[in-house]
């Protein structure tokens, strides 16, 4: 007997049919992906140079003493038009965070003689490691490859962080950018550059720096620091002096 007849002699309901929700879960997931995809845009989108939203210098702020830079590692035109110079800790999250937009203004602003950068040591008490990784990059600057070492320490921040030995972490760097391992080696572990950083971190203290990262575009304190902000105000700066 066939089912549609069976179901008439008996008076048996049809069976429900099944919905297909299929579609509706698809076209909801395309509304999240776009919602996600307006707020990553609005979010990374950099702000107009001209917005109001930019912080600006504090009321009566006195210009950055140009004599501090001495004290930190700097790249760039010392006659450049505008100088960012941030105070950071190798260990700190956002600091390594913050390390792609610094990559990215030595590429699109200090190599092309606009601004010049000035990286300050600013190891924080609560890092065992940052000490160690301040002379790790001033070490590699003595044979020519501070950026490198500086660059890599932020890249690899998880790997060497927690380390209980991280002289031979950061020896193993050095070996990958071709440095003289001794030379290294003895540089670390008479902490040669020790001072140096010390005398930088005392720089974060007179110029009442506390936080990491802490950027500043002349004398003008980012509020939020990252590559919108950051190039957002830099823009800013170097339509003022042209004008």
């Amino acid at each position: 007997m066939g089912e549609a007849k069976r179901r008439k002699q008996t008076g048996a309901p049809s069976p429900a049919r099944k919905n297909n929700k299929k579609p509706l879960l698809i076209a909801g997931a395309l509304v999240v992906v776009a919602a996600v995809a307006a707020a990553l845009y609005f979010l990374t989108t950099p702000p107009a140079p001209t917005s109001d939203e930019l912080p600006v210098a504090a009321a009566n702020a006195e210009p950055f003493p140009a004599f501090l830079d001495q004290y930190g590692t700097s790249v760039g035109p010392e006659n450049a038009r505008v100088v960012v110079r941030e105070f950071a800790d190798y260990q700190c999250p956002a600091c390594a965070r913050f390390a792609e937009a610094s990559q990215r203004l030595k590429q699109e602003y200090v190599e092309t003689g606009k601004v010049r950068f000035v990286y300050f040591d600013l190891p924080l008490r609560q890092h065992q490691n940052a000490m160690p990784a301040a002379q790790a990059a001033r070490c590699a600057g003595d044979q020519g490859q501070y950026w490198a070492m500086h660059d890599k320490l932020y890249d690899a921040q998880g790997e060497w962080s927690g380390s209980n030995d991280p002289i031979a972490t950061f020896t193993r760097y050095a070996n990958g950018m071709d440095l003289e391992e001794r030379r290294f080696r003895r540089c670390m572990e008479t902490e040669l550059h020790k001072e140096a950083v010390e005398q930088s971190l005392q720089v974060a203290v007179q110029m009442r720096v506390s936080s990491t990262p802490t950027v500043m575009v002349d004398n003008i304190q980012l509020t939020r620091p990252g590559w919108g902000q950051l190039s957002a105000v830099v823009e800013r700066e170097l339509n003022k002096t042209a004008d």
